[in-house]
Order: structure tokens, then C-alpha cells, then sequence
């Protein structure tokens, strides 16, 4: 991949989405769609994002019992997502039905755990150790259940990387060195986590929310 970079497109509109990535197209490799993005535009904003000539990044999290996952996963074909996520704490089985059900190109990876999440927000839900912890944990799970890859923080990918190392692994959560943190928890620079095995790189706010996108765009590209 000649540009790791996938930008998060969270704009509230349609026209200012395909505006944004428009202006941007040439300095990014990728575009990511969110729940927020399919639930109000669905397939036929995923189609008009297409457009674009970039690859469709499907952040959608599946997260149910494997037939719905499963069934979900076939609804996207049409749309040919060349990546889609799924949540790891789903179990093997989900994973592996997922992954049979996806399209012939598509990557599915698992999410391992979020990267607005710290110690306390998963003692919170029952869930011990660090949130490092836990998500080298799902990522052998995901990895036993034959899947692309995960999503883990940049804090993660280096450790995970070096246990899979023919792994796809797509790292959100990262900010510029100057970008205000916003309500992420687990940090890291785009440079840093390409440097320890990330193969996409989500970036959103420091780009969609810059006063001149297309400049923010091309200094992170620059920065790898």
C-alpha cells in the first residue's frame, strides 16, 4: 500500500463528505465509513464515496450472533468494501462466520479494544488487566479464527505485529504531534505506529477539521 493513510470521514453531510474527500483524494489511501456515516447515507452514500476512485473502509463493528453477522456480511457485497470490521469480543465462532461470509476481496479484521478505553473503563465492565492486555488476547483470538487482521491502538500494534507478523493491522486513535487529543485515551503519532507495523493508518479530525485539509493531509503524508 503506497499510502497507509485512510481518512475518517465524519462530516455530518453527504455533499461535504464527497466535497472533503474530493479535496483530499490524492494525498490519503483510503476512506473510512463509520455507523454515523452508513446509518444516515447507507448504500447509496458508500456507492457516492466510490466514486472517488479510493477504497471503502466499512467501520461498522459487527457484533451479534453469527448468522445475523454472517447475513450482514453478505448484504455488503454489492458494495465491495475492500475492508470491514467486526468486533473481536463476538467469540470465534462470529469471527469465523463472519470472515466465510465476506466478499472475495475483502479484508475482515476484529477490533481489539478501543482506543477510547483505559484500565478503568475495562475494569468497568468486568474485564481485567490492561487494555494492552486484552487486546494481545483478542488478537490470537481473531488470529485463530482465521481472520485479516485486527484494530488495536498504536500503543498495541508493535507487540501484536511481532506475535503475527503476516498480520493486517489497522491502527485508529493516532494524532500529529501538534493535534489537540480530542476523546481518545491511548495515543500515538502516524509515523510512530507505521514504524511499528500498522498497515492503515485512521486518521479523521487532524485532516476533516483542519482549516486547509488538503495541507494537513499532505503534512501527515509527508511525515511517512
Amino acid at each position: 500500500m503506497s499510502n497507509p493513510v485512510y481518512l475518517a470521514v465524519d462530516v455530518p453531510t453527504l455533499d461535504g463528505a464527497l466535497t472533503l474527500a474530493d479535496k483530499v483524494k490524492t494525498h490519503v489511501g483510503g476512506l473510512k465509513l463509520g455507523l454515523e456515516f452508513f446509518c444516515a447515507h447507507g448504500h447509496h452514500g458508500v456507492r457516492e464515496m466510490a466514486r472517488t476512485g479510493l477504497p471503502i473502509f466499512l467501520d461498522l463493528k459487527f457484533h451479534d450472533i453469527p448468522n445475523t453477522v454472517a447475513s450482514a456480511m453478505q448484504s455488503l457485497h454489492v458494495l465491495e468494501p475492500a475492508i470491514v470490521t467486526i468486533h473481536a469480543a463476538g467469540g470465534r465462532a462470529m469471527m469465523e462466520e463472519a470472515k466465510a461470509a465476506a466478499g472475495e476481496h475483502c479484508k475482515v479484521v476484529a477490533v481489539t479494544v478501543l482506543t477510547s478505553l483505559d484500565d478503568g473503563d475495562l475494569a468497568a465492565t468486568g474485564i481485567g488487566g490492561t487494555p494492552h492486555d486484552q487486546a494481545l488476547r483478542l488478537a490470537e483470538l481473531a488470529h485463530a479464527a482465521g481472520l485479516d487482521g485486527i484494530v488495536c491502538s498504536g500503543h498495541e500494534v508493535g507487540a501484536i505485529h511481532r506475535q503475527w507478523h503476516d498480520g493486517f493491522f489497522v491502527v485508529p486513535g493516532l494524532r500529529p504531534a501538534d493535534s489537540q487529543v480530542g476523546d481518545q485515551k491511548r495515543i500515538v503519532t502516524p509515523r510512530r505506529a507505521r514504524d511499528d507495523g500498522a498497515s492503515v493508518l485512521v486518521i479523521g479530525r487532524p485532516i476533516s477539521r483542519a482549516d486547509d485539509p488538503v495541507a494537513a493531509a499532505r503534512a501527515i503524508e509527508a511525515t511517512l
